[in-house]
């Protein structure tokens, strides 16, 4: 994420200035644009290099969590509902936050709001803390009137994104985990524990066997070039990273993504529930269908998702129904664009949105659990074969041992 500096004309004739973190330019114009701001000057803000290691630094203490955003939202649509005005409900709430970081956020939004700004508005000048989907879900509560119902909505759909977002993390996290240790107890038995045996076989000055030999090989390669491999492995792990920030890297990557043959179907499952999830929050709340949608297409976290909702929404513009273009994708399964027709032709497209995300769910949570239970096992089998077979290595030159001092 970059930081842009902006500065604009209101409707008011006002001239404003200020900040927005974005990917790209673009994004920061579509966005000022979108609140009706003629942009005046705009162009990124360069970090120093002393100023990027203390925001690294500062990182965790900065950082506004998902859950102090849950809580604010619960307490808020509270406090709304029973009838407390929005600047002294955020006053209370400001004296309530422990998070320093969210504390100066809130603060700004209410003395924004004391100066005549929207509500809207106030938030969309924290993007890093408030994301357009939240902001967009509030400007339609705060037009209709139904502010607390509003964030009532959010914070029940933050919560559900958090436990999906839990789940495939869960699902990521334990095979990552098992293949590090797995490779920590191979390295470990070749670098370490190999040369100590060939020490003592070689004393005994015996003729190693072929598998021995070609053990001693990969213990040596790996004791010589170690400090290679690692770089090599952090450099393509860089590299990685700076492809998928391109374009067509990310297309690509998340492409090959959702082809892969155990993790694909899950990666599929979780961008299926947390699209109908989202989009179903959005229509519910009143937001328009345009605009959900390419809401929904920035938030989707794959960019071949995201391209499907934006030619959805070209489409739909041009007249076509919701689950034709969908289905013209080849993205979301036919139930899914089934579904979302029946929904469209009852008037019940949220509720209908809502029942596949919940059947998405339990697919992510049933996936979850298979693969968690299939790799087990594999890699008790691929550890079993990595050291049995150098112990066997190791034992064979044993047997010579045994034989020399025999005869």
């Amino acid at each position: 994420m970059a930081l842009f500096g902006y500065k604009v004309r209101s409707p008011q004739g006002n001239i404003l200035t200020g900040t927005i973190e974005a990917r790209e330019q673009r994004m920061v114009i579509d966005r000022l644009r979108h609140q009706r701001f003629i942009v005046l000057e705009i162009g990124e803000i360069k970090k120093s290099a002393s100023k990027d290691l203390l925001d690294s630094i500062n990182f965790l203490k900065k950082r506004v969590k998902q859950k102090d955003l849950v809580l604010f939202s619960r307490q808020l649509s509270t406090l709304i509902g029973a009838g407390v005005p929005i600047v002294q409900g955020l006053t209370i709430l400001v004296e309530q936050i422990e998070n320093p970081a969210f504390k100066k956020v809130i603060t700004s939004v209410r003395e924004d709001i004391e100066s005549g700004t929207s509500i809207t508005e106030a938030l969309s000048r924290h993007p890093t803390v408030f994301s357009e989907l939240y902001v967009n879900m509030v400007k339609a509560g705060e037009l209709g009137g139904i502010l607390d119902i509003i964030l009532e909505r959010l914070s029940a759909y933050q919560e559900s994104a958090a436990a999906l977002r839990g789940k495939i993390r869960a699902a990521m996290i334990y095979p990552a985990v098992i293949a590090l240790v797995a490779g920590g107890v191979t390295t470990f038995l070749m670098v370490v524990v190999v040369p100590m045996f060939v020490k003592i076989f070689q004393q005994v000055g015996a003729e190693l066997p072929l598998p021995t030999q070609i053990l001693l090989m990969l213990s040596n390669f790996l004791k010589r070039y170690i400090i290679f491999l690692i770089i090599g492995l952090i450099a393509f792990v860089v590299g990685l990273r700076q492809y998928y920030k391109t374009e067509a890297g990310s297309m690509y990557i998340d492409t090959l993504l959702l082809r892969l043959p155990l993790f694909g179907s899950l990666l599929r499952k979780v961008a299926v529930a947390k699209f109908t999830r989202t989009f179903g929050t959005l229509v519910k709340s009143g937001v328009p269908i345009l605009q959900a949608l390419e809401t929904v297409a920035k938030t989707s976290g794959n960019r071949v998702v995201e391209k499907a909702v934006l030619a959805a929404k070209d489409a739909i513009r041009e007249g076509e129904r919701i689950s034709d273009p969908l289905k013209a994708s080849g993205v979301f399964p036919p139930m899914v664009t089934q579904m979302i027709s029946v929904g469209e032709e009852t008037g019940n497209l949220d509720a209908m949105l809502s029942k596949i995300a919940e059947f998405y769910e339990q697919e992510v949570d049933a996936a979850v659990s298979g693969l968690t239970s299939l790799i087990e096992p594999v890699v008790v089998v691929f550890m079993g074969v990595i050291i049995g077979a150098i112990a066997v290595a190791m034992y064979m030159p044993m047997f010579q041992m045994g034989a020399i001092v025999g005869r």
